[in-house]
């Protein structure tokens, strides 16, 4: 089970509400917020994460190119797009990366089974 995740999304809100699905899963988890693309990065530099959870609608970066970015640097990473966007083409987008696809709004049997690794 991961213990510390990465969650980026320009919603605090959507954080708020992934962070609290995840402690049911893992009430020890530790987080690593990050409103955007750029935020993330740095992050990612600054802390050790074991995972991360991205959004997809976010401004400047969208979620697909940070993973992109992500996977760059960390290709073992494990990395979930969690987004409203219920296109086919960006779920594809995201599998090639080597990135999950999970619906908004999250469920927590999706995040556990994504946290399970």
């Amino acid at each position: 089970m991961y213990q510390t995740l990465l969650v980026v999304d320009d919603s605090k809100v959507s954080r708020m509400m992934t962070k609290k699905i995840v402690t049911q899963i893992n009430p020890d988890a530790l987080f690593v917020e990050a409103a955007g693309g750029e935020e993330a990065l740095s992050a990612l530099g600054a802390n050790v994460v074991d995972a991360a959870v991205i959004d997809f609608h976010m401004p400047g970066m969208d979620g697909l190119e940070l993973v992109e970015k992500v996977k760059t640097l960390q290709p073992d990473l494990p990395v979930v797009l969690l987004t409203a966007n219920i296109q086919k083409e960006i779920k594809e987008r995201a599998e090639k990366l080597g990135a999950g696809y999970l619906t908004k709004p999250a469920k927590l049997e999706d995040l556990e089974a994504f946290m399970a690794g």
